[in-house]
Order: structure tokens, then sequence, then C-alpha cells
């Protein structure tokens, strides 16, 4: 089975079965997960044992999953042997094709409903299931920009832009992100569109070209006006982006948590910023209209898309309030967050230089230093 594939299956709602072979510390570190997938974690090493005491049946048995099971190990190789060993004993199984690193290249691509946006204006979600990782494209005539864009995949928004008769001008992020490779840098030094970031970027390092907006500034793209509005807390620099009333929220907002204020100073830094966030969240992003659609710049694993919304990963700013429930107390709100912060995300602390421009890697690299869960929310609620 493609990646691709397994993932429709999952965004279906269908019932998944998956046996992942890799070691118990891989599977918790980093699984593929779902609202109706189950999962069994059985290291290969214990087939590779049970075939030379002849007892892959009880091994079989054991597993206790429903049929058709999915075999899942890092490359599809160990998997493949797994699932041929289930087969000879009459289960009905498959074999995840390149594995966690074939699950790590799904890119899926939603256009947002119309509605919400200005007019002749189109915008397109792509979602990362690997990772959580969403990002947008903005067309409007013949300009489009791409907000939060994944280096992995710089080409695709090039390319999905000139599908709809446009050249990318502009390649924005909304922060300097720390669980991924941003795109922007790359896009810009290779296509002519214009790399944007907040300001205060520069006060992080910024090493590279770059055109910093401060809060309120705009851009441009075709008849269509992003609008910067200032939301520190998960970083200092962080800013969302208006649209009509579209709201691309980057890591400040997400549409069933928010951002967590640790990553650019550690924990010693963490109280001050969940106080900012406390007062970005209250006084500018939540104020905002109970129409305002967000676009967050992240969700989790086991999110259900919007059917509302063309089965894309937004939600309209009342749903967020009321999932939230951010208490009127600020000292609370911040002693929640910074006593229930989740694991670092992985290699944070190589990929902020990278995002950065004070580093560079090549492209294996880069996606090995990605490989992982996201882990840049904190939970939304008590």
């Amino acid at each position: 089975m493609t990646p691709e594939d397994l993932h429709e299956k999952i965004r279906r709602g269908e019932p998944v079965s998956l046996l992942d072979v890799r070691n118990r510390d891989e599977f918790e570190a980093w699984h593929i997960d779902g609202e109706t997938v189950e999962t069994v974690q059985q290291p290969y090493a214990e087939f590779v044992a049970a075939k030379a005491r002849g007892e892959v049946a009880d091994l079989a048995n054991d597993l206790d999953l429903p049929e058709p099971i999915i075999a899942v190990c890092p490359r599809g190789e160990a998997s493949a042997t797994v699932a041929d060993l289930l087969r000879e004993e009459g289960v009905e199984a498959r074999n995840l094709a390149s594995g966690m690193r074939g699950w790590a290249r799904v890119y899926v691509a939603r256009e947002l409903p119309t509605a919400a946006l200005p007019p002749d204006a189109t915008v397109i979600q792509y979602d990362r299931p690997a990772s959580g990782c969403l990002a947008y494209l903005l067309v409007s005539g013949e300009e489009a920009a791409v907000i939060d864009p994944l280096r992995a995949f710089a080409d695709r928004y090039v390319e999905d832009a000139a599908e709809r008769g446009a050249t990318l001008r502009y390649a924005v992020d909304t922060h300097v992100h720390a669980d991924h490779l941003s795109g922007v840098r790359r896009l810009a030094d290779e296509t002519d569109a214009e790399a944007i970031l907040p300001a205060g970027a520069d006060e992080r390092g910024l090493a590279f070209d770059a055109r910093l907006l401060d809060d309120g500034e705009e851009i441009r793209v075709g008849d269509a006006t992003l609008t910067a509005l200032h939301a520190p807390g998960h970083t200092t620099e962080s800013t969302a982006f208006r649209l009509g009333d579209m709201l691309f929220s980057g890591d400040a907002l997400f549409a069933e948590s928010f951002g967590r204020p640790d990553l650019e100073r550690g924990e010693e830094g963490a109280r001050d910023l969940a106080e900012t966030l406390y007062d970005t969240l209250t006084d500018r992003l939540l104020a905002l209209s109970d129409e305002t659609l967000v676009a967050p710049g992240h969700r989790t694993p086991d999110a259900v898309p919007n059917p509302d919304e063309n089965d894309t990963f937004v939600a309209r700013l009342g749903t967020v309030r009321e999932r939230l429930r951010i208490p009127d107390d600020r000292s609370s709100f911040v002693g929640r967050i910074v006593d229930s912060l989740p694991p670092r995300p992985a290699n944070v602390e190589r990929i902020v230089p990278v995002n950065l421009g004070r580093e560079s890697v090549d492209d294996e690299t880069a996606f090995e230093m990605e490989l992982g869960p996201n882990n840049c929310a904190v939970a939304g609620d008590d």
C-alpha cells in the first residue's frame, strides 16, 4: 500500500489496522495516528525469532488486530518481510511502501471555500500528515504568495501557482520555525519570490536578505491584501496575516490549541512569553469576529477535517474560542502552560539556525532532521 493510499483511508474515516515493527523507542517517539487507526507495536526481531522457532502463527494470533493488517517500518523493507510471513500464515497483510520515510513525503492539497475569501482569490491548504504542518498558497490574478512553506516541497508551490496562471511573488513565514525546515530561503534563492518575515526576525539572528513586516503592514498579491498582525507569545516575532475574513494564524493559534512559549528562550523564558501569549490571545486574536476563519500553521495528528470547509483543517474563531476556554485570570493561564509543556520538537537546536540562514544543510540531511512528530502546541483547556 502506498503512503498516499493509507492517508486517504484515514482521511475517509475507514478502519485501519497498523502493525509497527520498529523498536519501542522509535514507535513512541513518532508513529502514524488517526481517529480510526488501531496500532500494535511488535519489533521486527520478534518475527525473525518466531520464524526460526516455527512460531509465526502463534505470534500472529497474539496480535489481536482486525484484518487487513498494514505492516510499517522505517523504510518499508523489514515490514515487507513481516507482511510476507503473515500472509504465509493466512493473514491478510500488506506492507506500507517506503515505510515512515514514505509517510513523511505525503503532502495533500485542498482548496479552501471561496465564501471566506475576497473576490477572485483562491487559497490552497497543504497538509503534511506525518507532522501536522500546514501551509497555504494564495492566488489572486496572476500573482501568488505561499505562507509557511516547507523546504521539502518548495517546487510544489511554484508548480501549483503556475497551474493557476500565477507567478509566485512572495514566500512568507509567520515566525522562525523550530520544527521543520522553512522553504522561504530556497524559494527566494531559486525563484523570483521575495522572502517575507516578521519584524523581529533580525533580532533573532536572521542572516539572509528578507523584507521584514511590522504590525499593520501589507502585502499586495494581485487584488488581494495580506495584513500583518503581530501575535507574539509562541515566539517574540510571531505574526499572523489577515486576508479579508480569514486569519493565517501560524503557530500563534490553532484550531484546538495554541503555540507553546518555550522554543525561543527555553524554560527560563517560557513564563514571560506565556504572559505575552495570554495578551495576544485575549486582546488580539480571540477578539476578532466569531466568523473569522482560522487557518492555522499546524494540526494535531488525530484532527478531523472540517466538512463545512471542504474537508480542510480550519475553524471559525467562535468555535475555537469555545474549545480553548481561556481563563480570565492571567496567572492561572501562565501556570497551566508552563506546567504542561510537551517534549521539545526533534532537532530544534539544529533547525532554528538553518531557518535563520546561519547554517546550511543538504536536502537529505534536511529531510532527516524533520522526521518525527510536531510538538509546537500546548493543550487549549484544563
